[in-house]
């Protein structure tokens, strides 16, 4: 906590003295190599007094820089991991501080503050000689979270997928402290989402929402925002209930778009909570619909046609441009009923010749959940 901005000392007036005076101080009482570390804090709180947030993330920086110098220094302890989380959770904290502070447009700090927690991240996981009581290895997953947190800020998501190499293969990947791997799991699930692995995000997302604490009012709704569109993707759809205990009722007109297949609604939706990147849809006349409500379109057509299990692709062109899909044609309807085909959504085939989406007569429609996703 004597490392910390967030402890009461800083607000200590002995601090605001002349800077050669408090370096004399720090070299009376200190030895190499925790005279930098020292001074570096007091660079840090002087930023602080001055109301200086770039100044005060440079000093951090530097801070943090020193301490992973004594962290490496270290043989066959660990004592250190919990003050190198708390330094490198307020150095991401003052980054994303000036982030928004300069409106996006500082992305510097967030790619300087990566480099400085890769740079400890190297000193855990290269911790091979000692017991597993004594590893640096207990601090890799708290640096993780924080650096995909940064990844996924700066939209270079690629990076992730080292760092969860690097903690799947750990032999302590299940040992880590609780609500850091609650975290890590959060954060995977997002990324397999975004790669639209919705099964692997459904696995993610709801560990990360059955295991974060109950108290955690605020943690659990986050982790629903995403787990919510990955649980419509695979054919469930949110209750009422749940909607309205977490404050999640935007999804409400969403999930009954969904469920009855209305395209028009759904974009509608969508557009009006402003939730366009949670289901993988784009801001044009013709979005990427989702596997769930393509399917419930061809139900849809079935019962309309009376059971018949061919289905016209022009009724299809007509029934989507009805729901303001104007610039679609038949091409583009085969493109969509042949990815739902592929992707187990659908059984059946398209007899380009005739026109027609001819769909199996026993289970055309397998239950989303039970679909094998590619």
């Amino acid at each position: 906590q004597l490392l910390s901005i967030k402890d009461a000392h800083i607000q200590n007036p002995s601090f605001k003295q002349r800077e050669d005076v408090l370096q004399h101080y720090i070299c009376q009482r200190f030895t190499p190599p925790y005279i930098d570390l020292i001074a570096d804090h007091v660079k840090v709180i002087a930023a602080i007094h001055h109301y200086d947030p770039r100044h005060t993330f440079d000093a951090q920086l530097g801070l943090l820089q020193s301490f992973s110098r004594v962290l490496q220094s270290l043989k066959d302890e660990n004592w250190a991991i919990s003050t190198m989380y708390l330094l490198i959770s307020e150095l991401t904290a003052l980054a994303f501080r000036v982030y928004y502070y300069t409106k996006g447009k500082s992305t510097e700090v967030l790619e300087k503050s990566a480099e400085a927690l890769m740079s400890c991240f190297r000193i855990c996981a290269g911790d091979s000689r000692s017991s597993l009581e004594t590893s640096k290895k207990w601090g890799m997953l708290g640096i993780v979270n924080n650096l995909f947190k940064i990844y996924f800020k700066l939209n270079k998501l690629h990076l992730c997928k080292p760092l969860t190499r690097a903690i799947n293969s750990a032999t302590i990947k299940d040992d880590f402290l609780k609500s850091h791997i609650v975290t890590y799991r959060y954060y995977v699930g997002r990324k397999a989402m975004f790669d639209s692995q919705f099964k692997e995000a459904d696995e993610n997302l709801s560990f990360a929402f059955n295991h974060c604490h109950t108290a955690s009012r605020k943690n659990k709704r986050l982790i629903l925002m995403y787990l919510l569109p990955v649980k419509m993707m695979i054919g469930y759809i949110p209750s009422n209930r749940l909607l309205s205990k977490y404050r999640l009722t935007q999804f409400l007109e969403i999930a009954i778009a969904v469920k009855i297949g209305n395209l028009l609604k759904f974009k509608e939706a969508i557009a009006k909570h402003e939730v366009w990147s949670l289901f993988n849809v784009r801001k044009t006349k013709n979005p990427n619909l989702s596997k769930s409500l393509q399917k419930s379109v061809c139900q849809i057509f079935l019962f309309l046609l009376m059971g018949t299990h061919q289905l016209p692709i022009s009724a299809f062109v007509v029934a989507l441009r009805s729901m303001q899909e104007e610039d679609i044609d038949a091409d583009e309807v085969e493109c969509i009923l042949a990815n739902l085909i592929y992707t187990g959504y659908v059984r059946g085939y398209i007899s380009h010749q005739h026109q027609k989406l001819v769909v199996s007569k026993q289970n055309p429609f397998p239950v989303p959940s039970q679909v094998t996703l590619r």
